[in-house]
């Protein structure tokens, strides 16, 4: 692709050949965070450039918070693979991917930047106002894809993010002890658990037990609303966390 003329205004133009049609002629309606998990960012960056790797997103922000376009937003960036939320599988078609330059679980997982988070923030703003994002639809890879991916990961500051009116967020309940419920575990609990998660949007198949993949979702989760202990036991603090979170949706208010 030649060059194009950024969506954001403070974005500079790196074209990528790694994109295509919105299926459907589907809109953006979601923005879906990432940390690159490579070591550098100048190469994450020309990873995403290149035409052999099959990948892109639409944006990328460094460290030192310069965003960079790679995608125009009206097009297909290649960024989420399998995935799914709410029933909907073809989550490229439906979203605006940000890659976020951060060596990741890989690296250690180091802290973002201030100056990164405040281009995030910026860039999501901009996104939201002209796409009429919802707040709930602003997510993580690891939510769409869990298991698979866990970025952006658990010590992005999606409460920090929340703040600054991006996202939907809700103060994480305090983990304390009493009844929980883990892998191999069954019955009608479970089975309300699966449910809740699924309202939410998470892929979570309703079979009232406590499978592999339902502690995936549940690790996903916690990654996102409750980072203070990534487990995939759903204590009463993620329980609990989930509900309030399920209760502030405008659908269910």
């Amino acid at each position: 692709m030649t060059s194009f003329e950024a969506d954001c205004r403070s974005a500079r133009v790196q074209p990528s050949p790694n994109h295509g049609e919105r299926a459907d002629g589907r809109h953006p309606d979601m923005i879906l965070l990432h940390y690159t998990g490579m070591p550098t960012a100048d190469g994450a960056l020309d990873w995403l450039c290149r035409a052999e790797s099959q990948v892109s997103s639409h944006y990328f922000v460094h460290e030192n918070g310069e965003v960079v376009q790679l995608v125009p937003e009206t097009r297909r960036a290649w960024h989420a693979g399998k995935s799914s939320w709410h029933g909907e599988t073809d989550i490229n078609s439906l979203s605006i991917g940000i890659e976020i330059a951060n060596a990741g679980h890989p690296g250690g997982l180091p802290d973002y930047p201030k100056e990164q988070i405040a281009a995030v923030i910026e860039l999501c703003r901009d996104c939201v106002k002209r796409w009429s994002i919802a707040p709930e639809r602003v997510l993580g890879h690891s939510d769409v894809a869990p298991i698979r991916k866990v970025d952006p990961g658990e010590k992005f500051p999606w409460a920090e993010l929340h703040r600054a009116g991006i996202g939907h967020w809700v103060e994480p309940a305090t983990i304390t002890g009493g009844r929980f419920f883990q892998r191999g575990d069954t019955g009608q609990p479970v089975e309300a658990l699966q449910s809740m998660l699924s309202l939410y949007g998470y892929g979570t198949e309703i079979t009232g037990e406590f499978s592999e993949k339902t502690a995936g979702d549940v690790e996903a989760f916690q990654r996102h609303f409750r980072p203070q202990r990534v487990d995939g036991i759903a204590d009463f603090s993620t329980i609990d966390t989930l509900h309030r979170l399920l209760s502030a949706l405008p659908r269910y208010s």
